[in-house]
């Protein structure tokens, strides 16, 4: 059955995701509230900049009218800068009614709040169930028909459920969760470690300090998921090791792309302009420090990002900080 669906944000993630979900014989509307982003979607039915190549099917719709897109929809796809998820939750509110599902494919932490994604769409959206998507799924691959694999995670399975049969395809398989804080914590951590990556790769570093960075990092990933809440178990998925491999590998990869900048010596806003993308990792870093202290968990790697990015630490210094630390057995 065709269901109406309004993709929120036509970025990179939202432009694949109507792609998916038009070619998947939905009926689909994209918004973006920039007018020339809009005409350039219109005018040559691919994102020129950010998915160049990648056809957009011509039953997509493109407004920079939110009550346009968001009249009737079934369903309402959150694809935009993470610290934007309140106030585009909050337009959405007086447009949408309580049967419409709202899922986000965003993946972070508030800053002013250290919140997660799910709890800011529940608070201004409280009569909504709401649900995250989330994987190792580069937007480049996704809209390229790509094989790939997510979770779609909902405190209500049935919820889950209706999303995995929205969004699964031959070449996008979709599981259910129902751990939406694991899912959501996986997906926004992993960005810290992927920066701190491209850090090491950005310094000269080889593959086995990446390998250490990856596998301490999921290791601080899943203390702080658990001490919130989430299941352990979770953070072996998809949505933990599969996101954080894909991420620190790939040069799909923003937040690599920008380590790699820090780690050659350019400042972190030097390296934001040059990737010209959001990169969620720097904005994620800090709540991710906060809530790290506020539960006395601990996350070495998380710690050390938080010195670079913010407290302007020559990253070598770091890395050699991580390395003297304490002596430790390795579960503990």
């Amino acid at each position: 059955m065709n269901r109406n669906v309004a993709v929120i944000g036509a970025g990179s993630m939202g432009v694949a995701m109507a792609i998916l979900l038009s070619k998947n014989g939905n009926n689909v509307a994209v918004w973006s509230p920039m007018n020339d982003e809009i005409s350039m979607l219109k005018a040559n039915r691919e994102h020129v900049t950010r998915l160049p190549g990648a056809k957009i099917p011509d039953s997509v719709e493109f407004t920079s009218d939110i009550e346009i897109a968001a009249k009737d929809s079934e369903v309402v796809v959150l694809a935009v800068p993470s610290q934007t998820t309140r106030q585009n939750c909050r337009a959405l509110s007086k447009l949408i009614s309580a049967d419409t599902i709202v899922v986000t494919c965003s993946k972070g932490i508030e800053d002013s709040s250290c919140k997660l994604l799910s709890e800011i769409m529940q608070e201004e959206l409280p009569n909504n169930s709401i649900a995250v998507l989330s994987g190792p799924s580069h937007a480049e691959e996704i809209a390229r028909d790509i094989p790939t694999t997510v979770v779609a995670a909902s405190d209500k399975i049935q919820v889950a459920q209706f999303l995995q049969d929205l969004f699964m395809t031959p070449n996008f398989r979709v599981y259910t969760n129902t751990d939406v804080v694991g899912v959501e914590l996986g997906g926004a951590l992993k960005n810290i470690i992927a920066l701190c990556a491209g850090i090491s790769d950005g310094l000269g570093y080889g593959d086995n300090t990446k390998a250490a960075l990856m596998t301490r990092g999921i290791a601080e990933i899943s203390r702080l998921g658990v001490a919130m809440g989430g299941n352990a178990d979770t953070f072996s998925g998809l949505t933990g090791v599969g996101d954080l491999i894909v991420t620190c590998t790939s040069m799909h990869s923003r937040n690599r792309r920008a380590g790699i900048l820090i780690g050659q010596g350019k400042s972190v806003q030097q390296a934001l302009e040059e990737v010209n993308m959001v990169v969620e990792g720097v904005a994620t870093t800090k709540p991710a420090y906060e809530l790290a202290k506020k539960l006395e968990v601990s996350m070495p790697i998380t710690n050390e990002a938080y010195s670079i990015l913010y407290e302007g630490k020559n990253p070598r210094f770091a890395v050699g900080d991580l390395m003297t630390r304490d002596k430790k057995t390795e579960m503990q």
